[in-house]
C-alpha cells in the first residue's frame, strides 16, 4: 500500500546497487512514484523493476553510465519520452576510495573516483533542470557519515563528500528560485548485505562473533543500533516529497545518533 508522499510522481534513481540504491527506488515505488532506474549492471536493474512492478508502479530499466554524456543524455530522453517527466531525482551512485592517508595518495590517479562521486551527479542535475524547473520537483544527493567524523583514512572520499555537500548547498541557492529543492541525506554504516559482508570479514579475522563486530560498532550509536538501508531511503523519500516542502539546502544525518550536527 502507498504511503502516498510521491503518489503519481516521476522519481529517477541513478547508482540502483544490491543495499541502498534498491531501497530508495523501492521506498520510492511504495510512496506512490513511477521509478526510472539507473546504473551499470542491466540485470540487477531488471531485478528491482519486477519488485517495483509488484507495488502496482511503473519503471523504466537504463542502463546508465553516468561518466559517460552520450549515456547521461540517453536517460534523460528515455525517462521524459516514457513519462514525460521528472518530479525528483535521488542519487546514491558512488565507487568506494582505497583506505589510505590523504598524505600518502596518488592524487594523479583522483580520476574516475571523482568522476563518479562528484561530478557526474552535478551535471546530470544540469541536464535535469528544465525538467525538475517544470515539475517544481526535488533532488536528494546520498552523501557519507565521514563529512562528520574523524575516522582516519578516509581522506579521499571525505574530500569526495564534502565538495558533493557543497555542490547540493549551491544547486539549492541556484535551483530555488525556480521552486526546486536540493538536499543531502549523510548514512553511517548501513546495516545492508555489504556491511554485514564486511564484518563477517572482520569477525573472522579476529576470531570472534560476527555480532560482537556489530555491537562494537553500534556502542557508537545512541540508538545502539545501525540504520537498515530501508531507514536511509525513507529520509530521503521524505526530503523528495512534498511534506518537506520548505527544506533545502539541507543535509540530513541517518546515522542512529552516531553523530549529532
Amino acid at each position: 500500500m502507498s504511503n502516498g508522499l510521491l503518489e503519481n510522481k516521476v522519481a529517477l534513481v541513478c547508482g540502483v546497487g544490491p543495499d541502498l540504491g534498491r531501497s530508495l527506488a523501492l521506498r520510492s515505488a511504495h510512496a506512490g512514484a513511477d521509478v526510472v532506474l539507473a546504473a551499470r549492471d542491466e540485470n540487477r536493474l531488471r531485478a528491482v523493476a519486477e519488485e517495483i512492478e509488484g507495488t502496482g508502479r511503473k519503471s523504466l530499466v537504463v542502463p546508465t553510465d553516468i561518466t559517460d554524456e552520450e549515456s547521461l543524455t540517453n536517460l534523460l530522453d528515455q525517462t521524459l519520452g516514457t513519462f514525460g517527466r521528472v518530479d525528483a531525482f535521488l542519487n546514491s551512485a558512488f565507487i568506494p576510495r582505497p583506505q589510505e592517508r590523504l598524505l600518502d595518495t596518488d592524487l594523479s590517479a583522483d580520476g574516475r573516483w571523482h568522476q563518479v562521486n562528484v561530478l557526474a551527479p552535478v551535471r546530470l542535475v544540469q541536464k535535469l533542470a528544465p525538467a525538475l524547473i517544470e515539475s517544481k520537483g526535488s533532488v536528494v544527493l546520498i552523501n557519507s557519515m565521514v563529512i562528520r567524523n574523524r575516522l582516519p583514512h578516509f581522506g579521499t572520499y571525505r574530500m569526495d563528500k564534502a565538495a558533493l555537500l557543497a555542490a547540493a548547498r549551491s544547486l539549492s541557492v541556484e535551483l530555488g528560485p525556480h521552486g526546486v529543492r536540493v538536499n543531502s541525506v549523510a548514512p553511517g554504516y548501513i546495516w545492508a548485505g555489504k556491511v554485514q559482508a564486511l564484518f563477517g570479514r572482520i569477525a573472522r579475522k579476529r576470531g570472534v562473533d560476527a555480532q560482537q563486530v556489530y555491537d562494537e560498532a553500534a556502542a557508537g550509536t545512541d540508538l545502539r543500533r545501525l540504520p537498515t538501508a530501508e531507514e536511509i531511503a525513507d529520509a530521503a523519500v521524505f526530503l523528495a516529497s512534498d511534506m518537506a516542502s520548505g527544506i533545502t539546502g539541507e543535509c540530513i544525518d541517518v546515522n542512529c545518533g552516531a553523530t549529532h550536527h
